[in-house]
């Protein structure tokens, strides 16, 4: 696993294998970042579910404003630590349930990152709290990976969704528009 473009470019990142956090391939990170590709400068991002921090590094490598990594992992915890060593940027690493940090948060994100274990439903919640307590920006986006077998269903009618699949992956684009 490595960073694929900007500042840290080639900067090789520790994994890990734990049953419950399983780290976003290359190919699958390479074209989800080909959907945000003109978004991630100067953006403030949301990494939720984190892993081993392999796309919030990214945006710090590309140019994100600020980058807030969220895990209940300690485990994984540690490897992003790890892999955030000579990264120079704005960022917050934290240890935290994904629903105390979204409770909690002061916040409102330009993109967020959501990689949730799939045989769980942390992502849907994840993404009806964001939309329903106003979390995304006008014209803010957020990246959902899961299974091509978990369904997703929004009924936000200011939504402009984009579903792409690769192999047994599903990555659902969600960008938040402004009918007025």
């Amino acid at each position: 696993m490595r960073i694929i473009s900007g500042k840290y470019r080639g900067k090789k990142l520790k994994e890990f294998n734990l049953s419950t956090t399983k780290p976003t391939i290359d190919r699958v990170k390479e074209a989800m970042f080909n959907l945000v590709q003109f978004d991630v400068l100067d953006a403030v991002v949301l990494d939720l579910f984190s892993g081993t921090g392999s796309l919030g590094i990214e945006c710090i490598s590309r140019g994100a404003k600020y980058v807030y990594m969220v895990d209940n992992n300690k485990d994984a915890i540690n490897i992003i630590n790890q892999n955030l060593k000579g990264v120079d940027g704005d960022y917050k690493v934290c240890l935290q349930n994904y629903k105390t940090f979204l409770e909690t948060c002061n916040n409102k994100f330009d993109l967020i990152f959501l990689d949730p274990p799939y045989a769980t439903d942390y992502g849907i919640d994840a993404i009806d709290y964001i939309l329903s307590n106003d979390l995304l920006n006008i014209g803010g986006t957020i990246i959902f990976e899961t299974s091509i077998d978990h369904p997703l269903n929004l009924e936000e009618k200011n939504l402009d969704i984009d579903k792409r699949t690769y192999g047994t992956v599903a990555v659902y684009k969600i960008q938040r528009v402004n009918n007025d």
